[in-house]
């Protein structure tokens, strides 16, 4: 039996005291976990980002904690090797202690194994009666998407001396709260390489330069299937977007050809109902 990755394990990956990068990539449903996992990634983040790659809104704010419990119990089923992380998403952590924790139960009960929320020191509360409910917490800081009214947009983070500092304090405070990694989006690479260096818990970059303990992408962006123009930091590794149209288009002018199905692709009946059908000479 494959042993699964464990939150214990990715806490201890550090790459100033040796260990190897952390590799996390999003996933929203069992095929796609069966790929990703299969390629050996450490995490798999079914994260709000579905509500952009999948169903099509125009930013995360629009899932509620019933759309990710359904995502994570289909990634789930894949039984993946990789560690499985919920993204609690927004409105579900803002609350009172009981309904946070209620909420990343739900994902937990799903079948993630750690949950991620958003936000610097005005969620250690959050994260702390998460964490005193046994749920792992991922932290997440600098370019929070479920921000992005407050921030005026998608803008990198942090990079003014005073938001640097804060952000830095922000990550020490939610280390000390428990959380035992932290994504860092859209912020300079110095600032990411000295906020890696200042907290004991690995740190996983995405557009926070090369210093960070780990990497994460979007599953959709790194295959080329999204249709809006793609953030500088994502490196595509396939255009599978223009490939799966090509094949419907292929298989379209098959059928209008009278080229599908062949009589290899049919299945065919018996004499003995070719017959009661009429259909022998």
């Amino acid at each position: 039996m494959t042993v699964s990755v464990t939150v214990p394990e990715i806490r201890a990956r550090k790459r100033a005291r040796g260990a190897e990068p952390i590799v996390m990539v999003t996933a929203y449903d069992a095929p796609f976990a069966r790929v990703v996992d299969a390629a050996g990634v450490d995490i798999i983040l079914v994260g709000d980002t579905l509500a952009e790659v999948v169903l099509g809104e125009e930013n995360t704010l629009g899932v509620n904690v019933g759309d990710l419990v359904h995502h994570v119990a289909a990634v789930a089923r894949a039984r993946p090797r990789a560690l499985l992380l919920g993204d609690m998403p927004w409105l579900s952590y803002h609350l009172e202690a009981s309904d946070t924790v209620r909420n990343a139960a739900r994902l937990v009960r799903a079948g993630a194994q750690a949950v991620k929320l958003e936000g610097g020191r005005r969620r250690v509360a959050a994260v702390r009666a998460i964490i005193d409910a046994e749920i792992p917490v991922m932290g997440h800081l600098g370019l929070t998407p479920q921000s992005i009214n407050a921030m005026g947009g998608y803008k990198v983070q942090g990079r003014e001396t005073t938001a640097a500092a804060e952000l830095r304090q922000d990550a020490d405070a939610l280390a000390f709260a428990g959380c035992f990694a932290l994504v860092l989006e859209g912020v300079p690479d110095v600032l990411a390489e000295r906020v890696t260096a200042d907290v004991d818990i690995p740190t996983i970059g995405i557009g926070a330069g090369p210093a960070c303990d780990g990497q994460v992408i979007v599953l959709h962006d790194l295959l080329g299937l999204t249709e809006s123009e793609p953030a500088r930091f994502v490196r595509r590794y396939a255009e599978l977007g223009s490939l799966a149209t090509k094949a419907v288009s292929d298989w379209a002018a098959d059928v209008r050809a009278g080229r599908y199905p062949s009589e290899a692709e049919s299945y065919h009946a018996t004499a003995e109902l070719r017959e009661a059908l009429g259909l022998l000479s």
